[in-house]
């Protein structure tokens, strides 16, 4: 069970997660969502019904978890997983899958072995909170979501194996294959033989699933489906009795057989949506070596306790996050930030868990465990996102409620006008009626926006791109202007050597001389200049009598060389003629550069320039998403004369230069009151009020803890192309989910005339029931791959 807890005030709060059982459909979430609101001790209520599972925040002191429990219980709706008043009656049958649920609940087949899910929860206890990196989804455990599926497909197979000789030996065929009947038995006795295993096993999911909706109250998909089944196999039972002509079990027969067709192969289609989430699983080692009373222990990983000593040998995942206290390594931290190039870490540095220790051993203390790690903070990101309801899938939710009674409505309705008012006989009543039903199940609108979601945000998540929840990869795609923070976000974020400029003699030696005379400085422009004169090979001398001039820079003696490095001042200051250079130095000035000027035994030598420089694909992406009509601005700190020039450099037209960090969030407004719909990017704390202001906050580079908190999507990799591609992936997204949800609908709205014998009188249509679930289930494959096929934008995604 996981658990947090806030302080709010004098009266403690805490957020404690509930399991529950018996979530079928999105009613049953809002109706236990309200209930738990009513009471006044609850401050939030959060009903994850793919999950199974709610989250309460709640006053400690005066409502306790027991009390809660017997809320949700009281709900008539669901009862806790672990609560005495579960359906133990149901809990006894282990081997016995219980129902199957569709359609709302992201029409993901649900299958649940409440014993052994509450012994599992039981045994699992205290770890949960921080297992496997936290990440207490079923996902991690892929057995469990292959086990489901091997079951449906052997349920489906059943069902094919039998339905096969039961259409063979129907009326229908019969005739048009001339197959003899085994002797001595009557056809629709050896159809009601073959038949009642594909209903009653093959199909139980169905009918269990119908009975426990029901008793809560709530239509659903198994509803449906179970009403198309019985109607037409009870229905066959009494033309079998009363021996009144030919029965049709070969349509219900033919229902559960392609349901489950269509479901397994929906579970197949979709299970390429969590790859995304199953490899970051992956990147946590199942053990590691602690330190524990100076002695190296091997534990597991969700044993690892905040502050414990963890040793780390060339090779080995990192599994928790934290900081080096020995040793010097190289780490691998591709796979979670997206950076390609390993990072060289020494004390004091963090490492990531799930990256990988690739030259050096080291020991670090370990500062994050669990759900906190950055892994588990993107697992939860991405679980959150296919959990989420984008805005077009609410109304589907409410429109595939509506259907059912529509369905069951449709059905009663066909029924009465052809065997009452128009006085047609009961067989083709029937057939009629149940036609209505079948294929009125609104399976593929209910699939429509999920699958959708479930396979844009898992592709998201694959190129390094985490998007928070449907509502913002919905949102992404109407963006029409975008606000680039300059520094770290379209620049590297760190000054670099940019130019090097001798008055007389050789650059490298001038290079070489300043280098070395600013070894002995901290500031970030010495560093770049160190760091450029190294990146050349050049070997430097250790500085004499260095002192640095506040506000003007620095002097040194250099192999017996008196040198001055610093701005005009500091030349003007000791008499230094700039022979003609500060042209230059303003030239370098307009350009972006900041110019420093170097005297050698008090004679100008030259100058060297650093430069914030431009990320090599930020000029790409400006240029590509001018092409998408995206207005593109630039939002900085520094002064306009090097914001001009890097916005120059990129074709970026619009610039807000000079704009304190307070400020940043009024700019982001203004553009929203000319109507722009706005994407923010940065990556520093003082982006973050920026990032709550705009209607799409993004945080690249991985950022900060509170940019990644503020932003809607975070993109680990510092790449402003990624802006981009998030863009695309949205666009691609929510045509898939408007094409899903046309298609959806407009079956059937068309579907149910057809089936309830509209076109019977005018073109002798009759539409069997089996036909009806062959058009249903083919009607959800159609959806199913539909969004699947959203994975070809994949090439959109790498091909920028």
């Amino acid at each position: 069970m996981d658990h947090s807890h806030h302080a709010a005030g004098h009266s403690q709060t805490v957020t404690e997660r509930f399991p529950v059982t018996d979530l079928y459909c999105v009613c049953c979430a809002d109706s236990l969502e309200s209930t738990l609101k009513a009471n006044p001790h609850i401050q939030r209520v959060k009903v994850d019904f793919l999950n199974n599972r709610v989250d309460v925040t709640f006053h400690l002191s005066v409502i306790s978890r027991e009390d809660i429990e017997r809320l949700i219980a009281e709900s008539g709706r669901c009862t806790p997983a672990n609560a005495p008043s579960a359906d133990m009656t149901h809990a006894n049958h282990q081997a016995q899958m219980a129902p199957v649920t569709m359609g709302t609940k992201h029409d993901r087949m649900q299958y649940e072995f409440p014993s052994t899910a509450a012994h599992a929860e039981h045994e699992h206890g205290h770890h949960e909170a921080k297992s496997h990196a936290g990440m207490d989804h079923d996902m991690s455990d892929p057995k469990m979501a292959k086990a489901v599926e091997r079951d449906m497909r052997n349920r489906f197979l059943v069902a094919l194996a039998l339905t096969i000789p039961t259409v063979l030996y129907s009326p229908l065929a019969t005739s048009f294959f001339n197959l003899d009947l085994p002797s001595g038995i009557p056809r629709n006795w050896l159809l009601l033989i073959l038949s009642t295993s594909v209903v009653w096993w093959s199909g139980w999911v169905f009918i269990s699933g119908a009975y426990r909706s029901l008793r809560y109250r709530a239509l659903n998909m198994s509803v449906l489906i179970a009403t198309g089944v019985l109607a037409a196999y009870l229905a066959s039972i009494v033309i079998t009795v009363a021996n009144a002509g030919d029965a049709f079990y070969e349509a219900a027969a033919m229902l559960v057989t392609f349901v489950l067709f269509g479901h397994w192969m929906e579970m197949r289609a979709r299970r390429g949506t969590t790859d995304a989430l199953r490899a970051l699983f992956d990147l946590v080692p199942p053990k590691a070596t602690v330190l524990r009373d100076g002695q190296e222990v091997e534990v597991l990983t969700s044993d690892i306790q905040i502050n414990d000593l963890v040793v780390l040998r060339p090779g080995d995942k990192v599994p928790v996050d934290g900081v080096i206290e020995r040793g010097e390594t190289t780490i691998d931290e591709s796979l979670v930030t997206g950076e390609s190039i390993p990072v060289d870490k020494r004390p004091g540095d963090s490492v990531v868990g799930g990256s990988i220790n690739q030259t050096g051993a080291v020991t670090f203390r370990a500062t994050k465990i669990g759900a906190e790690t950055v892994l588990g903070q993107i697992v939860k990101l991405v679980e959150q996102a296919q959990n989420s309801k984008a805005p077009g899938q609410r109304l589907a939710d409410r429109a595939a409620q509506y259907l059912v009674v529509l369905a069951v409505g449709a059905g009663s309705l066909t029924f009465f006008i052809w065997f009452v008012v128009v006085g047609q006989d009961f067989l083709l009543s029937m057939t009629f009626a149940i036609s209505a039903v079948v294929i009125a199940c609104p399976d593929a609108l209910g699939l429509a926006t999920p699958t959708a979601v479930a396979v844009g945000t898992g592709l998201g998540a694959r190129h390094n791109i985490l998007i928070k929840d449907a509502a913002t990869l919905e949102g992404v795609s109407r963006v029409n202007a975008v606000v680039l923070d300059k520094t770290g976000t379209l620049t590297e974020g760190r000054p670099q050597l940019t130019r090097v400029i001798p008055l007389d003699g050789g650059e490298e030696e001038m290079l070489r001389l300043v280098a070395s005379a600013e070894q002995g400085s901290e500031h970030p422009l010495a560093k770049a200049i160190v760091e450029g004169a190294r990146s050349r090979s050049l070997a430097l001398s250790q500085p004499e009598g260095f002192r640095a001039i506040t506000g003007q820079g620095l002097e040194a003696t250099v192999d017996g060389r008196r040198l001055l490095i610093g701005n005009q001042k500091l030349m003007a200051d000791r008499g230094v003629s700039l022979d003609g250079l500060d042209v230059q130095a303003s030239e370098l000035g307009e350009a972006g550069n900041t110019p420093m000027y170097v005297a050698i035994d008090e004679r100008a030598a030259g100058l060297v320039a650093v430069a914030d420089t431009v990320k090599p694909s930020a000029r790409r992406a400006v240029e590509l998403l001018g092409k998408l009509g995206i207005e593109v601005v630039m939002i900085t700190g520094d002064n306009r004369r090097t914001a001009e020039a890097v916005a120059q450099q990129l074709g970026i037209q619009r610039v807000f230069a000079e704009v304190l960090p307070a400020d940043k969030a009024r700019h982001v407004k203004e553009l929203q009151q000319e109507g722009k719909f706005v994407a923010m990017v940065g990556d520093g704390v003082n982006d973050a009020p920026a990032l709550a202001q705009a209607d799409i906050g993004i945080a690249i580079g991985a950022g900060t803890d509170v940019a990644i908190e503020t932003a809607r999507v975070v993109l680990m990799k510092s790449d402003p192309l990624d802006v981009l591609r998030a863009i695309r992936l949205s666009k691609a997204t929510v045509t898939k989910m408007k094409q899903n949800l046309f298609w959806a609908s407009c079956y059937n709205i068309l579907a149910i005339p057809i089936a309830a014998g509209v076109l019977y009188p005018s073109l002798g249509l009759e539409l069997r029931p089996e036909w009806a679930a062959l058009l249903m289930a083919l009607s959800s494959i159609i959806v199913a791959t539909n969004a699947v096929l959203l994975k070809r934008a994949e090439r959109d995604l790498v091909e920028v």
